[in-house]
């Protein structure tokens, strides 16, 4: 016998019994993204490699040891896009979003590729929402796109999220601080970590966000970014939280939030959960006011922010959360003999046609094994068609819940007899 391929460690199958909780969950994203403005963008799966590492950061963990690159045969290298930020901000480059007038506001649901050990809330393909939007430096975008995470998580009915924000300046505010940084973890040398070290040079706040023991320990007594804001990194941090507070959004300043991508500045915050463990941030982002720039574009100060999918059921799960299943099957009709069977896929067709589902045998099974599929489905209602009933033109509906039988004639009016006697049934069960 052959040997069934499985599928590729740190990736998972969604399965038809559980898509539906994925689709209410995007629905809702959906749904908020454009009460708020923010229109979809759809962007490749794989971009060239130089707009990773230009726009994440050459030092960051996901450039240096997480992405998936390969070259074309025409020799190119690209690469599988590890985040939706850097391909967001390409496209409205090459598209000069930026004619259609300002802010652009976009958002994404989208999967990201990283090579990194598979744990629970973390895979090598993942799926994020995500938001962006660019050109605005004011502080009241920054309460806005939080605003919005806030409201999904509220219509999610998720509980026990703390929102966490932090600034980490423009870069003349890191580099003094990065200064000091140097200063401070220098003392430290004998006891950091191999990447801590390497940091230590080329990115000493990355130091800061280190989850090595020993690292997290020393990094606690390190100097704050919030000492050392200019007076506009400052005042914008200020503003931003009293947005916040107008909006009724309740945060913890945490100086030692500062993300993991290269690209960001001001503000910067997480939403984190304690109910997946240690991978409780589900959501995470802020300002990345230079990408654009980065990328080779005119200055257009942006913001954003990504929310992880799959650790965002696992939360729902985890606080038994119940996700609505959608409508069952209404009507299955089960066909006996090639007359009926051509008469139950007519019904079929118009029951669709009228908006309610309808089923039937494509597989050849008697009687007695189509009714236990219709039951196995959770068919509301079930109908069959023999010799008699295309004689008669006469059928008997049963409701699969009551046993209840109602006898319909099989002409013109069956779909709109049918769907009165569906409504009926379904208002019933709200009573």
């Amino acid at each position: 016998m052959t040997k069934i391929i499985k599928k590729i460690k740190g990736t998972e199958d969604v399965l038809p019994k559980q898509s539906y909780r994925w689709q209410f969950v995007e629905n809702i994203m959906r749904e908020e993204s454009h009460n708020f403005g923010f229109k979809e963008i759809r962007t490749p799966v794989f971009e060239h490699t130089e707009l990773f590492s230009r726009g994440v950061g050459q030092t960051t963990d996901v450039v240096q040891k997480e992405m998936y690159t390969f070259d074309t045969k025409g020799g190119e290298s690209v690469t599988l896009r590890p985040e939706g930020t850097a391909g967001a901000a390409r496209a409205v480059l090459e598209n000069s979003l930026t004619n259609e007038g300002l802010p652009i506001k976009a958002y994404y649901l989208t999967s990201c590729y990283r090579y990194e050990k598979p744990q629970a809330g973390r895979l090598r393909e993942f799926h994020q929402f995500g938001i962006e939007e660019y050109g605005t430096s004011s502080p009241a975008a920054d309460a806005e796109v939080i605003s919005l995470a806030s409201s999904i998580f509220k219509r999610l009915q998720i509980q026990n999220l703390h929102l966490e924000i932090n600034s980490i300046g423009c870069p003349s505010c890191r580099l003094k601080y990065n200064e000091a940084l140097k200063e401070y973890f220098s003392k430290h040398k004998d006891t950091l970590c191999k990447n801590c070290l390497n940091r230590l040079e080329k990115n000493p706040m990355r130091l800061i966000d280190c989850k090595v023991p020993s690292c997290s320990e020393i990094a606690k007594d390190a100097p704050s970014i919030l000492d050392y804001l200019c007076d506009e990194c400052s005042d914008h941090f200020e503003q931003v939280k009293k947005y916040l507070s107008i909006a009724n959004i309740d945060y913890k300043v945490n100086p030692t939030i500062v993300r993991g991508l290269d690209y960001y500045t001001k503000t910067v915050f997480e939403f984190v959960s304690d109910a997946i463990g240690s991978q409780g941030t589900v959501c995470g982002g802020g300002r990345y006011d230079g990408l654009i720039e980065e990328l080779g574009g005119q200055h257009l100060p942006s913001l954003g922010y990504a929310m992880g999918i799959e650790r965002l059921l696992m939360v729902m799960e985890n606080q038994g959360i119940e996700i609505p299943r959608p409508e069952p099957c209404s009507l299955y009709v089960a066909g006996l003999g090639g007359n009926a069977q051509a008469k139950a896929f007519e019904i079929i067709s118009t029951i669709r046609n009228s908006g309610l589902s309808a089923e039937g045998d494509v597989v050849g099974r008697g009687l007695r094994a189509q009714m236990k599929y219709a039951d196995k489905i959770g068919a509301q209602f079930s109908m069959v068609l023999g010799d008699n009933e295309l004689e008669e033109k006469l059928a008997k509906v049963k409701n699969m819940k009551t046993g209840e039988q109602t006898e319909l004639a099989l002409d013109e009016s069956f779909a709109e007899k049918f769907a009165a006697l569906y409504m009926a049934a379904k208002f019933d069960n709200m009573e």
